[in-house]
């Protein structure tokens, strides 16, 4: 595992992303230089820790109507987490306010109701000026903002790409399969 030095803390929608100092060639690219606290307990987690592996991130909520997506995300990271696919999760309030829980209420919710294994930060903000610094950069390299819950990106394994879908884009849909499969390769 990679060693950092935490450079500076910004503070953003009222939690800590720690930003990593640059890497030198190889270490972690520029676009997974960020840290968040992870749902469950709080630790700090590098996104550099999946450098070289393929990234879904997507946006979650616990009461919308996209949340049985959760059950296919699972699913997908269960299948193809050994070929070196992550699933992120980043539960976000921004949308109808359908995550109004605390970290423990929605790390709770993910894990008795979808059995959620794969990785989720604590609660972050993911649109408008306010949106943490990592999905302001996933919009500029996609070209695509969220604009509603489950909302998916994916990074190809050196993060040169990034791929955006529509919340609509189930995890089992083909488009995305096809090019989850040509990232992988």
């Amino acid at each position: 595992m990679f060693k950092y030095l935490v450079r500076r803390l910004v503070f953003a929608a009222g939690l800590s992303i720690a930003l990593l100092p640059p890497a030198t060639a190889g270490d972690c690219p520029a676009l997974l230089r960020h840290t968040f606290p992870a749902l469950q307990d709080g630790k700090p987690m590098p996104l550099c820790q999946y450098a070289g592996k393929v990234i879904l991130v997507v946006n979650t909520a616990s009461f919308c109507g996209f949340t049985g997506q959760y059950d296919g995300l699972e699913k997908l990271y269960a299948r193809l987490g050994d070929k070196g696919l992550v699933v992120l999760g980043f539960p976000s309030n921004d949308f109808g306010d359908q995550e109004p829980g605390s970290e423990k209420e929605i790390a709770e919710f993910c894990r008795l109701t979808y059995g959620v294994e794969f990785p989720m930060v604590g609660k972050t903000v993911v649109k408008g000026s306010q949106a943490n610094p990592f999905y302001r950069q996933l919009a500029e390299k996609s070209g695509s903002r969220p604009l509603w819950n489950f909302h998916k990106y994916l990074i190809s394994r050196d993060a040169t790409q990034v791929v955006s879908f529509t919340s609509l884009t189930a995890p089992d849909s083909p488009e995305l399969l096809k090019k989850i499969d040509q990232f992988l390769k």
